[in-house]
């Protein structure tokens, strides 16, 4: 179990990485790295239930298609950054309510 967490995890920071060549977003996609940096470390601590990492990691994804479908036009206007942002701060809100809550991965 723990490789196979282990080779996901590193598929998907591969695939940040690889996206955030080719992105006019370098803060967006920094935030999004550390993101689900904190979420990867909560889940390894205990911090975090797997059903609580699957739906932070459910909402990480939700905002990467936002980003995607932003940019799919070659640009990405104040109103889209905004709007992503904004879902930025609420998975961030979220992932620290979920890793402080008390319960804990036994």
């Amino acid at each position: 179990m723990k490789r196979i967490t282990l080779t996901l995890l590193a598929a998907g920071l591969a695939t940040l990485v690889a996206s955030a060549a080719f992105a006019d977003t370098p803060g967006i996609d920094r935030r999004e790295v550390r993101q689900h940096e904190r979420i990867a470390q909560g889940a390894r601590s205990g911090e975090l239930t797997r059903g609580e990492a699957r739906r932070l990691r459910a909402g990480q994804r939700h905002v990467r298609r936002m980003e995607r479908r932003a940019k799919a036009d070659g640009v990405v206007t104040p109103r889209e950054r905004a709007r992503i942002t904004r879902a930025q701060n609420h998975q961030s809100r979220t992932i620290r309510r979920l890793k402080h809550n008390g319960r804990t991965r036994v």
